[in-house]
């Protein structure tokens, strides 16, 4: 980007980057700009890479049985609720997503639950299966803990959306046909 833009192949770069730069500008908000089904998608896309990684680890860390981890997390952030304790909470048909029916705050509290058990887990070297449980749980409980001392509302507090992100996307579909 610095070189002499007088010689033809770095004008040529220089263009092309600062296209690309403008173009990226233009197709992404500012993210306090979104709405908050915008933040939702958002978060949700996040959760999912991060539970995609989060899951390598945890295999690579000796586990097993993933539904068992994965309810040592929301125990630990939710106050000993598992999976199904959150969904009966939440009010949710059989095998919907809890995820799918999560504002953005409660979405984010989720990701850094994820993001910080799947450092811990690689940090740690981390190789049996009950003690990638016991560090799902306590990433989970600090997290809480956090949330906590900082007067946030506890993720069982915060409110379900009124449409998972599933209605949303399905509804979107429909209008866009009906707009065609």
């Amino acid at each position: 980007m610095n070189g002499n833009p007088k010689k033809e192949i770095i004008a040529i770069g220089q263009t092309y980057f600062a296209i690309q730069t403008r173009k990226q500008e233009l197709s992404e908000k500012e993210y306090h700009e979104l709405t908050e089904d915008e933040k939702r998608f958002y978060q949700r896309n996040l959760t999912r890479k991060g539970n995609y990684s989060l899951n390598i680890a945890a295999r690579n860390a000796g586990v097993k049985n993933f539904d068992r981890f994965h309810n040592s997390g929301y125990k630990g952030l939710y106050n000993g609720e598992t999976a199904n304790d959150i969904a009966k909470r939440k009010k949710l048909r059989y095998r919907e997503d809890i995820l799918d029916n999560m504002g953005s705050d409660e979405l984010i509290a989720n990701l850094f639950r994820i993001s910080q058990t799947e450092q811990k887990l690689k940090n740690e070297n981390i190789k049996l299966e009950n003690e990638a449980n016991k560090t799902h749980y306590e990433v989970g409980k600090e997290i809480r803990n956090t949330i906590q001392k900082l007067g946030g509302t506890m993720p069982e507090n915060l409110p379900t959306p009124d449409k998972s992100l599933k209605e949303l996307q399905k509804n979107n579909k429909l209008e866009t046909k009906i707009l065609e």
